[in-house]
């Protein structure tokens, strides 16, 4: 179970034995810090090493139990225990490589018919697919290097909120991003079980 009101905790606690970091994370990380979108940050950084052009990032669907959200965690996105609490779980790929897995509970109240029927039915981002609501991110935690819910490969790990103008929380995240991003150049071979057709 992945509980992310409890993330936060297991990061920090985790981050006292955190890897010294290479420049090319830290140049990823502040590129994250500085966009309210993860989606847009990994299309520029795919640009800009070179590994798709034009860069497109992709969301393969993750199919599976849906991991429940505690008390604690609906608290901090002002839920109560009976609001409904959407779930998509996705691998981002950009030029045949999967660069990030994330977790994203979010509130379907708060999203228009188009953006859910969006979200069930094509390979587009969450990200993008929320924009037109002017939504803003917030770090919570973050690691460097693989934290509780994410794959072997994991390099960086960030829990994140994106939050609506008005202030309420629209989905509470966890990005787990994966060893590819620090490569350069196009992919010579599907990674992993290859990134989804279209």
């Amino acid at each position: 179970m992945i509980r992310p009101a409890i993330l936060s905790v297991a990061l920090l606690s985790a981050s006292c034995a955190t890897p010294h970091a290479s420049e090319d994370l830290i140049a990823f990380e502040a590129a994250l810090d500085g966009d309210d979108s993860a989606t847009r940050v990994l299309e520029r950084w795919c640009t800009l090493r070179g590994m798709a052009d034009p860069a497109r990032v992709r969301a393969q669907v993750l199919h599976g139990p849906v991991p429940p959200l505690d008390a604690q965690g609906r608290l901090a996105m002002g839920l109560g225990p009976h609001d409904e609490l959407g779930y998509r779980h996705v691998r981002l790929w950009c030029g045949g490589r999967m660069l990030s897995e994330a977790h994203n509970w979010y509130v379907p109240a708060y999203l228009s018919d188009a953006m859910r029927q969006a979200l069930d039915e094509t390979d587009v981002p969450f990200g993008q697919v929320a924009a037109p609501l002017g939504f803003r991110r917030e770090r919570v935690a973050s690691l460097r290097g693989r934290g509780p819910g994410c794959p072997p490969g994991t390099v960086l790990t960030h829990q994140a909120r994106l939050r609506l103008p008005d202030g309420r929380v629209l989905a509470s995240l966890i990005e787990c991003y994966d060893g590819a991003i620090m490569a350069r150049g196009p992919a010579h071979a599907p990674a992993r079980s290859g990134p989804p057709p279209g």
